[in-house]
């Protein structure tokens, strides 16, 4: 067990009109098909950047495991800086491993880049029209 963490691009969902035999109006969903774009396992100072933002977002107070955060390009943009400044905030947890901090130089470099790689992808992602959406689970 332990904190598993995925990002993943997914078309936007989009409600399609048509009306029926009876001349009724339906709404029914398009294509909300995922394609994952990134995971980390127990990088729990980004899945704390990644709370604060769902309660910024939510008002919620409750239990962030499982739960669905939708990534704008602000939100984007915003953790490539924390990230490149070192800002992801200190986050604890019984599942969530060592403070992402305390790896060796080389393993942290590795952990900044896998980031940077995500913050790339996750921008292409939404120029493209997609939504990208970050989820976890401990």
């Amino acid at each position: 067990m332990g904190l598993d963490m995925y990002a993943s691009r997914r078309a936007k969902i989009i409600l399609v009109n048509s009306k029926n035999s009876n001349n009724k109006l339906n709404l029914s969903v398009g294509n909300t098909s995922s394609q994952e774009i990134a995971s980390w396992r127990k990088h729990n100072r980004l899945h704390g950047w990644m709370e604060d933002l769902w309660r910024a977002k939510t008002g919620e107070e409750g239990e962030f495991n499982t739960e669905e955060v939708l990534l704008e390009l602000i939100d984007i943009t915003n953790l490539e800086k924390a990230i490149i400044n070192d800002e992801l905030p200190e986050t604890g947890g019984f599942f969530f491993g060592i403070d992402s901090y305390e790896y060796e130089e080389d393993e942290i470099k590795d952990q900044k880049e896998q980031d940077l790689k995500f913050i790339k992808e996750a921008r292409q992602a939404i120029m493209e029209g997609d939504e990208v959406i970050y989820n976890s689970w401990w």
